[in-house]
């Protein structure tokens, strides 16, 4: 009988990873209707893979590792796939923070695009981003001003980088800056795949009087290729209620804001 259920665990974490595979992430309460068994069990099985480094465990659910590895750089495409309602709850919240008349940063990013969506209710903004599809959303809106600075194109995130990027960032100011991360570790830093889209990061950052960073709960505790810089740049943080406490009082013992979803 015991041989028996460890042929069944096996044959159904085997399962589990054809879903992955399939669909880039699943969830525990879909698994455990397909499986027909608890959420218990298919959690174990979840952590069990993760620990055979097959899975990255992430609120309610896992992710496919392959997109999470340092050095990948996933398209923009499949990332808007992921995490979706969540990145539209930190969009609305990020919009709460902007006031007419502002000037600010959107980083090139799927949760930045969802705080473009929503600024067409302003009258009054002047928007600098690198990223071409917030650029043409944006272009939409009559009480918006819109200044892209140029440079090479980036087609996976769709955002502009290099040289000319730099140079003609460093030539502006804004209020705020909503800056998208690949990976957010609370001890090493900020953290994004490309080396060219970090060092433009870094000179949104340097430009910005107040630093918010958009990111949802599967972005904590990875670190990816290039670093951005440590997490005394940030001000704020707006992400999901899959945050770990550990991390929210770790950013708030470094004085940023934590607001979550």
């Amino acid at each position: 009988m015991e041989r028996l259920s460890n042929k069944s665990t096996v044959s159904r974490r085997a399962r589990i990873l054809e879903e992955l595979e399939a669909k880039g992430q699943v969830g525990v309460t879909d698994l455990s209707k397909m499986f027909n068994i608890s959420e218990v069990t298919i959690r174990n099985d979840l952590t069990h893979l993760e620990k055979q480094n097959m899975l990255i465990r992430a609120r309610g659910g896992a992710i496919k590792i392959k997109y999470y590895r340092m050095g990948i750089d996933p398209s923009i495409t499949d990332k808007q796939k992921e995490y979706l309602k969540e990145k539209q709850r930190i969009a609305n919240a990020a919009v709460r923070l902007i006031e007419e008349g502002d000037t600010i940063v959107l980083d090139s990013g799927t949760t930045t695009t969802e705080i473009a969506k929503l600024l067409g209710r302003f009258r009054n903004l002047t928007i600098i981003t690198n990223a071409l599809n917030i650029a043409v959303i944006l272009s939409e809106y009559e009480g918006i001003n819109i200044f892209m600075p140029g440079g090479m194109l980036r087609k996976k995130s769709l955002s502009l980088v290099g040289v000319l990027a730099d140079e003609n960032f460093g030539r502006f100011f804004c209020d705020k800056l909503f800056l998208g991360v690949d990976g957010f570790d609370t001890t090493y830093g900020l953290s994004t795949p490309n080396s060219e889209e970090a060092h433009l990061n870094r000179i949104m950052i340097n430009t910005a009087q107040k630093v918010i960073v958009v990111a949802d709960s599967s972005k904590f505790r990875k670190k990816r290729f290039a670093l951005i810089g440590p997490i005394t740049y940030v001000n704020t943080v707006i992400t999901d209620s899959g945050i770990k406490a550990e991390d929210r009082v770790s950013l708030e013992k470094n004085g940023i804001e934590v607001i979550v979803v």
